[in-house]
């Protein structure tokens, strides 16, 4: 009875390793299989994956042992999988215009009576802790995300003044990416001086114009092998430099690189750069919390990079 041996593990470090994962549950007792669950396009940790052991005793002694354990700044959670567990497929919602007030575990208690939560999250403020009133709740299945969007898509929970947003966090289709790209290639309104042909067949573009600007930035695109999500900032002062943007991104996931974009005689900045987020559901995460953001005197737009950006 595989109820009984097989265990499914949330909130592990976006950055833990099949290798570690396999390690510190085996640690524990003898593995049959385990199998930390990654994004499908992008390959990015989901920060969930399943053990199954051979003997339930492990088992149960994983959960004793290991659940509540805290790794960089996770505590884990460790449980039995319902067999069905396997299949979770883009059953992930993303949540907007929660009271401030709201915490994760109330959160969970208006979503929990669509089914079962795997995993919840509710964004703060990096520097002062306030909820961002945004948050992320991923279920078990798919069905019952539908079910709590009907339910709760632009009602006012307890405490709210505002009716919130619930709707699909779902990765842009493979589809999309196919489109963006060929029309990225075949737009005729841009000059793309520089190698661009010896880069085609890695579905990376550099550079990218904008307004007339060229901008020397490795944006990849969605669903090929170098994966990452481009976002554009807007309005930043003069002074600003890479490590402005490390800081104001990192807090959100992992972050693959960043560019500012300066004035080729004073190499100031020009007002604008390029954050490259490894994960969907982070960048979109990062996105929702610092557009309208104030830094200093000014106040960011911050969105997804497009192939026409109307500044």
């Amino acid at each position: 009875d595989d109820s009984k041996t097989n265990l499914i593990v949330n909130y592990l470090p976006q950055n833990m390793t099949q290798e570690e994962f396999r390690s510190l549950f085996g640690s524990i007792g003898e593995i049959e299989s385990c199998k930390l669950v990654r994004d499908k396009i992008t390959g990015q940790s989901l920060g969930y994956g399943f053990v199954n052991y051979i003997d339930p005793k492990d088992a149960e002694k994983a959960i004793n042992t290991l659940n509540g354990l805290r790794l960089q700044t996770k505590t884990i959670k460790v449980s039995y999988a319902r067999p069905s567990s396997a299949s979770i497929r883009d059953a992930n919602l993303y949540v907007s215009g929660l009271p401030k007030t709201m915490t994760q575990k109330e959160l969970e208690q208006l979503f929990s009576q669509y089914g079962r939560i795997i995993t919840s999250r509710i964004l703060v403020d990096q520097v002062t802790g306030v909820s961002r009133g945004v948050g992320f709740i991923r279920f078990d299945k798919r069905i019952e995300a539908e079910e709590a969007i009907k339910g709760l898509n632009g009602q006012k929970p307890s405490g709210a003044t505002e009716p919130i947003t619930v709707k699909f966090a779902n990765n842009p289709s493979q589809k999309t990416s196919q489109a963006l790209l060929s029309q990225l290639y075949q737009s005729p309104n841009r000059r793309y001086p520089g190698p661009l042909h010896h880069q085609a067949q890695r579905f990376r573009f550099s550079p990218i114009t904008i307004d007339g600007m060229t901008s020397l930035v490795g944006m990849n695109i969605p669903g090929h092998t170098g994966t990452g999500w481009c976002i554009f900032v807007y309005n930043l002062s003069p002074d600003s430099d890479e490590s402005v943007l490390w800081q104001l991104f990192g807090p959100f996931g992992a972050v693959n690189n960043v560019k500012v974009i300066r004035d080729f005689n004073t190499n100031k900045c020009k007002g604008f750069g390029f954050v490259t987020m490894t994960n969907y559901d982070e960048a979109a995460m990062a996105i929702a919390s610092l557009n309208g953001y104030r830094l200093g005197d000014r106040v960011l737009q911050v969105s997804f990079k497009t192939n026409k950006t109307n500044k």
